[in-house]
Protein backbone atom coordinates (compact mmCIF):
# COMPACT_ATOMS: atom_id res chain seq x y z
CA UNK A 1 0.00 0.00 0.00
CA UNK A 2 2.84 2.35 0.97
CA UNK A 3 4.69 1.56 -2.28
CA UNK A 4 1.60 2.30 -4.35
CA UNK A 5 1.13 5.63 -2.56
CA UNK A 6 4.78 6.56 -3.16
CA UNK A 7 4.48 5.75 -6.88
CA UNK A 8 1.28 7.78 -7.04
CA UNK A 9 3.04 10.81 -5.52
CA UNK A 10 6.01 10.45 -7.90
CA UNK A 11 3.64 10.15 -10.86
CA UNK A 12 1.79 13.29 -9.77
CA UNK A 13 5.00 15.29 -9.29
CA UNK A 14 6.87 14.20 -12.41
CA UNK A 15 4.10 12.99 -14.74
CA UNK A 16 3.77 16.35 -16.57
CA UNK A 17 7.43 16.11 -17.68
CA UNK A 18 6.66 12.94 -19.65
CA UNK A 19 3.38 14.14 -21.18
CA UNK A 20 4.11 14.60 -24.91
CA UNK A 21 0.94 16.65 -25.43
CA UNK A 22 1.99 19.02 -22.65
CA UNK A 23 5.36 19.60 -24.34
CA UNK A 24 3.70 20.05 -27.72
CA UNK A 25 1.24 22.65 -26.43
CA UNK A 26 4.04 24.61 -24.73
CA UNK A 27 6.32 24.57 -27.79
CA UNK A 28 3.49 25.69 -30.08
CA UNK A 29 2.15 28.41 -27.77
CA UNK A 30 3.40 31.97 -28.26
CA UNK A 31 2.07 33.03 -24.86
CA UNK A 32 3.95 30.18 -23.15
CA UNK A 33 7.19 31.30 -24.81
CA UNK A 34 6.61 34.82 -23.47
CA UNK A 35 6.38 33.30 -19.99
CA UNK A 36 9.54 31.24 -20.66
CA UNK A 37 11.44 34.40 -21.68
CA UNK A 38 10.34 36.14 -18.49
CA UNK A 39 11.50 33.08 -16.49
CA UNK A 40 14.90 33.22 -18.22
CA UNK A 41 15.23 36.88 -17.18
CA UNK A 42 14.30 36.03 -13.59
CA UNK A 43 16.75 33.10 -13.64
CA UNK A 44 19.58 35.37 -14.79
CA UNK A 45 18.81 37.97 -12.10
CA UNK A 46 18.54 35.36 -9.35
CA UNK A 47 21.68 33.59 -10.60
CA UNK A 48 24.05 36.56 -10.44
CA UNK A 49 25.12 35.48 -6.94
CA UNK A 50 25.46 31.85 -8.12
CA UNK A 51 27.66 32.96 -11.03
CA UNK A 52 29.96 34.86 -8.66
CA UNK A 53 30.36 31.81 -6.42
CA UNK A 54 31.03 29.57 -9.45
CA UNK A 55 33.66 31.94 -10.84
CA UNK A 56 35.42 32.15 -7.48
CA UNK A 57 35.29 28.37 -6.98
CA UNK A 58 36.79 27.57 -10.38
CA UNK A 59 39.71 29.93 -9.71
CA UNK A 60 41.15 27.27 -7.37
CA UNK A 61 41.77 25.06 -10.42
CA UNK A 62 45.21 25.54 -11.99
CA UNK A 63 44.35 25.62 -15.71
CA UNK A 64 41.74 27.34 -17.86
CA UNK A 65 40.85 23.96 -19.42
CA UNK A 66 39.99 22.50 -16.00
CA UNK A 67 37.99 25.61 -15.10
CA UNK A 68 35.88 25.31 -18.26
CA UNK A 69 35.54 21.53 -17.79
CA UNK A 70 34.29 21.96 -14.21
CA UNK A 71 31.63 24.43 -15.43
CA UNK A 72 30.61 21.95 -18.15
CA UNK A 73 30.20 19.10 -15.65
CA UNK A 74 28.40 21.49 -13.32
CA UNK A 75 26.02 22.43 -16.16
CA UNK A 76 24.78 18.86 -16.62
CA UNK A 77 24.55 18.33 -12.88
CA UNK A 78 22.52 21.55 -12.63
CA UNK A 79 20.11 20.25 -15.28
CA UNK A 80 19.56 17.01 -13.34
CA UNK A 81 19.05 18.76 -10.01
CA UNK A 82 16.77 21.37 -11.57
CA UNK A 83 14.55 18.59 -12.96
CA UNK A 84 14.36 16.94 -9.54
CA UNK A 85 13.83 20.20 -7.65
CA UNK A 86 11.02 21.45 -9.92
CA UNK A 87 9.14 18.21 -9.21
CA UNK A 88 9.19 18.84 -5.46
CA UNK A 89 9.07 22.63 -5.77
CA UNK A 90 5.86 23.01 -3.80
CA UNK A 91 7.58 21.46 -0.77
CA UNK A 92 10.85 23.39 -0.98
CA UNK A 93 9.52 26.32 1.05
CA UNK A 94 9.74 24.00 4.06
CA UNK A 95 13.42 23.30 3.46
CA UNK A 96 14.70 26.61 4.87
CA UNK A 97 17.38 24.62 6.74
CA UNK A 98 19.14 24.18 3.36
CA UNK A 99 19.46 27.96 3.13
CA UNK A 100 21.10 28.13 6.56
CA UNK A 101 23.59 25.41 5.61
CA UNK A 102 24.27 27.15 2.29
CA UNK A 103 24.76 30.53 3.99
CA UNK A 104 27.14 28.97 6.53
CA UNK A 105 29.17 27.31 3.79
CA UNK A 106 29.43 30.53 1.76
CA UNK A 107 30.51 32.48 4.84
CA UNK A 108 33.15 29.81 5.49
CA UNK A 109 34.43 30.14 1.90
CA UNK A 110 34.74 33.90 2.26
CA UNK A 111 36.34 33.91 5.72
CA UNK A 112 38.73 31.08 4.77
CA UNK A 113 39.84 32.98 1.65
CA UNK A 114 40.66 36.18 3.56
CA UNK A 115 42.27 34.23 6.41
CA UNK A 116 44.63 32.55 3.92
CA UNK A 117 45.50 35.95 2.42
CA UNK A 118 46.61 37.33 5.80
CA UNK A 119 47.94 34.02 7.16
CA UNK A 120 49.57 32.20 4.22
CA UNK A 121 50.73 28.69 5.05
CA UNK A 122 54.12 27.92 3.48
CA UNK A 123 54.12 24.59 1.68
CA UNK A 124 56.89 22.28 2.81
CA UNK A 125 59.01 21.00 -0.03
CA UNK A 126 57.96 17.56 -1.17
CA UNK A 127 54.69 17.69 0.76
CA UNK A 128 51.22 18.25 -0.67
CA UNK A 129 47.95 18.79 1.11
CA UNK A 130 45.97 15.57 1.44
CA UNK A 131 42.47 15.58 -0.06
CA UNK A 132 39.61 13.14 0.16
CA UNK A 133 38.92 13.83 -3.53
CA UNK A 134 41.05 15.30 -6.32
CA UNK A 135 40.84 19.12 -6.49
CA UNK A 136 38.86 19.03 -9.76
CA UNK A 137 36.08 16.80 -8.39
CA UNK A 138 36.00 18.75 -5.13
CA UNK A 139 35.25 21.89 -7.16
CA UNK A 140 32.59 20.10 -9.28
CA UNK A 141 30.82 18.77 -6.15
CA UNK A 142 30.98 22.22 -4.55
CA UNK A 143 29.41 23.70 -7.71
CA UNK A 144 26.57 21.15 -7.57
CA UNK A 145 25.90 21.82 -3.87
CA UNK A 146 25.64 25.54 -4.53
CA UNK A 147 23.34 24.86 -7.51
CA UNK A 148 20.96 22.99 -5.19
CA UNK A 149 20.92 25.87 -2.68
CA UNK A 150 20.43 28.62 -5.27
CA UNK A 151 17.87 26.59 -7.27
CA UNK A 152 15.35 26.88 -4.45
CA UNK A 153 14.75 30.62 -4.94
CA UNK A 154 14.73 30.33 -8.73
CA UNK A 155 12.27 27.41 -8.80
CA UNK A 156 9.88 28.94 -6.26
CA UNK A 157 9.89 32.28 -8.12
CA UNK A 158 9.25 30.47 -11.41
CA UNK A 159 6.44 28.28 -10.02
CA UNK A 160 4.77 31.46 -8.76
CA UNK A 161 4.59 32.66 -12.40
CA UNK A 162 3.63 29.38 -14.07
CA UNK A 163 2.29 26.19 -12.51
CA UNK A 164 3.23 24.16 -15.61
CA UNK A 165 6.49 22.36 -14.71
CA UNK A 166 7.46 21.99 -18.39
CA UNK A 167 7.43 25.79 -18.83
CA UNK A 168 9.44 26.19 -15.62
CA UNK A 169 11.89 23.50 -16.76
CA UNK A 170 12.49 25.07 -20.21
CA UNK A 171 12.92 28.53 -18.68
CA UNK A 172 15.28 27.12 -16.05
CA UNK A 173 17.40 25.23 -18.60
CA UNK A 174 17.89 28.31 -20.79
CA UNK A 175 18.54 30.41 -17.69
CA UNK A 176 21.23 27.98 -16.45
CA UNK A 177 23.08 28.30 -19.77
CA UNK A 178 22.90 32.11 -19.48
CA UNK A 179 24.12 31.92 -15.87
CA UNK A 180 27.09 29.75 -16.91
CA UNK A 181 27.83 32.40 -19.56
CA UNK A 182 27.87 35.07 -16.83
CA UNK A 183 30.22 32.88 -14.75
CA UNK A 184 32.62 32.45 -17.69
CA UNK A 185 32.55 36.21 -18.31
CA UNK A 186 33.45 36.87 -14.66
CA UNK A 187 36.27 34.28 -14.87
CA UNK A 188 37.73 36.07 -17.92
CA UNK A 189 37.42 39.42 -16.12
CA UNK A 190 39.30 37.93 -13.14
CA UNK A 191 42.19 37.04 -15.45
CA UNK A 192 42.40 40.67 -16.61
CA UNK A 193 41.70 42.22 -13.20
CA UNK A 194 43.12 39.99 -10.39
CA UNK A 195 41.60 42.27 -7.73
CA UNK A 196 38.17 40.92 -8.75
CA UNK A 197 38.91 37.69 -6.86
CA UNK A 198 39.08 39.62 -3.57
CA UNK A 199 35.90 41.50 -4.54
CA UNK A 200 34.18 38.17 -5.40
CA UNK A 201 34.86 36.69 -1.97
CA UNK A 202 33.63 39.90 -0.34
CA UNK A 203 30.40 39.52 -2.32
CA UNK A 204 30.20 35.84 -1.32
CA UNK A 205 30.05 36.97 2.34
CA UNK A 206 27.25 39.37 1.35
CA UNK A 207 25.47 36.54 -0.49
CA UNK A 208 25.68 34.42 2.69
CA UNK A 209 24.00 37.20 4.68
CA UNK A 210 21.40 37.66 1.91
CA UNK A 211 20.62 33.93 1.92
CA UNK A 212 20.35 33.78 5.72
CA UNK A 213 18.03 36.80 5.90
CA UNK A 214 15.61 35.12 3.47
CA UNK A 215 14.73 32.23 5.85
CA UNK A 216 11.08 32.32 7.05
CA UNK A 217 12.00 33.24 10.64
CA UNK A 218 13.60 36.53 9.44
CA UNK A 219 11.95 36.96 6.03
CA UNK A 220 14.00 39.90 4.76
CA UNK A 221 14.41 39.64 1.00
CA UNK A 222 16.97 41.73 -0.86
CA UNK A 223 15.45 42.22 -4.35
CA UNK A 224 17.39 40.47 -7.12
CA UNK A 225 17.57 43.70 -9.14
CA UNK A 226 19.11 45.59 -6.18
CA UNK A 227 21.70 42.87 -5.66
CA UNK A 228 22.53 42.86 -9.39
CA UNK A 229 23.18 46.63 -9.18
CA UNK A 230 25.45 46.09 -6.13
CA UNK A 231 27.40 43.45 -8.08
CA UNK A 232 27.71 45.70 -11.15
CA UNK A 233 28.92 48.67 -9.08
CA UNK A 234 31.38 46.45 -7.16
CA UNK A 235 32.88 45.16 -10.42
CA UNK A 236 33.03 48.70 -11.86
CA UNK A 237 34.78 50.13 -8.76
CA UNK A 238 37.25 47.22 -8.70
CA UNK A 239 38.14 47.74 -12.39
CA UNK A 240 38.64 51.48 -11.77
CA UNK A 241 40.91 50.74 -8.79
CA UNK A 242 42.89 48.29 -10.94
CA UNK A 243 43.37 50.88 -13.68
CA UNK A 244 44.48 53.53 -11.15
CA UNK A 245 47.01 51.14 -9.56
CA UNK A 246 48.44 50.19 -12.96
Amino acid sequence: MGGATFLSVISKLYGPFFDIENWKSVVESGSDWMIILSLVLIECLLSVDNAIVLAAQTQTLPTKKEQEKSLFYGLWGAYLFRFLIIGIGTYLINFWEIKILGAGYLLYLSCNHFYRIFHPVPMKEGKTKKRLLPLFWSVVISIEMMDIVFSIDSVLASLAISSNPVIVLIGGMIGIICMRGIAEFIIKLMELVPELEVMAYGLIALIAVKLFLSIPAIDIEIPAAVFAIIVFLSILVTIIVNRIRH
